[in-house]
């Protein structure tokens, strides 16, 4: 079986899946179009989030029988049309749940702790004890949007803090000894910490909004390792301005590409929400990391070779 690799990914991948006996071609340059001349030519096909593969390329590619997406969502893949068509999907959330989920606790000690703004008066000679008095996570009520594979990382984390972990999800019967299912009702009520830990569905969408934030009843910390375009940045940002939200840690962002790249990269007037994120004391931002540790990059190509592995 053929083997199309359309992004970089860790050499594991290509030298286990020839020790399975695949046959595997590197393609890190083509267009989309380009490649779409000559797909049907191949039987897999590796992604992490160069193109999107939708109803005109899956019909290109009539000998498709897989497509591993080397992270944790499918969103940049038509699903119910590649299912239709019998294309079995893989994507490796088991890969790097362990990386996102230490991201968040990190994000949320820094916030607590408020190590962003100490470290840069130190450096400038600045010795503040009282400003910079710290929070702690013991006895604070943290509440998991999403108990998927980083929603139960994360609560495993925390399990030794000494906090209580409440978590949501639309599956039922998900919670488990580190965290207690309830009510997103429950948990908006309860919170003094929100970490975002859902897929991008329809359904997520720009879910932390205006009318979202207004309903949890406490001011709130939030953490966002997810996806970027489940929070509405200007409504997040009035709610950083009101106190309501604390502090935010943000992995993701609104403005991101589908392919994860450098937002900078073309010359644009930055939006005025983005903007205050930048500059603010109480925000932390890193570039869509959370899930890319030298670990999980092994992890991932190894979970997507195991996958395969065990259907063909």
């Amino acid at each position: 079986m053929k083997i199309l690799h359309l992004d970089s990914n860790h050499p594991l991948m290509i030298q286990e899946l020839t020790k399975l006996g695949f046959d595997n071609t590197e393609d890190f340059s083509s267009s989309k179009a380009e490649v779409e001349t000559y797909i049907h030519a191949f039987d897999g096909l590796i992604i992490r989030s160069r193109f999107t593969i939708d109803k005109a390329f899956l019909d290109k590619a009539i000998n498709l029988k897989f497509i591993g997406r080397v992270g944790a969502g499918l969103e940049n893949i038509d699903v119910d049309y590649a299912e239709q068509k019998g294309v079995k999907l893989y994507n490796a959330p088991e890969g790097n749940r362990n990386a996102v989920s230490e991201h968040a606790l990190g994000m949320l000690l820094s916030l607590f702790n408020k190590l962003r703004t100490a470290h840069e008066e130190v450096v400038n000679g600045q010795w503040r004890r009282e400003a910079n008095r710290g929070h702690e996570v013991e006895g604070k009520t943290i509440g998991l949007i999403g108990y998927g594979n980083t929603g139960k990382a994360m609560a495993r984390k925390l399990s030794g803090f000494d906090c209580e972990v409440l978590c949501y999800d639309i599956l039922e019967n998900v919670g488990d000894e580190n965290a207690r299912q309830v009510s997103l009702e429950e948990l908006k009520s309860r919170a003094d910490v929100i970490s975002l830990h859902t897929p991008q569905t329809p359904e997520t969408l720009g879910m932390i909004n205006q009318e979202f934030i207004d309903s949890v009843t406490n001011p709130f910390w939030f953490i966002n390792t997810a996806r970027g375009k489940s929070v509405v940045t200007s409504d997040l940002v009035n709610g950083l301005k009101s106190g309501k939200i604390l502090g935010a840690g943000l992995d993701v962002l609104e403005y991101e590409k589908s392919s994860f790249e450098d937002m900078f990269s073309k010359a644009q007037q930055l939006p005025e929400a983005f903007q205050y994120l930048m500059e603010a004391d109480h925000v932390l931002l890193s570039p869509h990391v959370a899930g890319w540790t030298f670990e999980s990059h092994v992890k991932l190509a190894q979970t997507i070779v195991d996958k395969i592995d065990r259907d063909f």
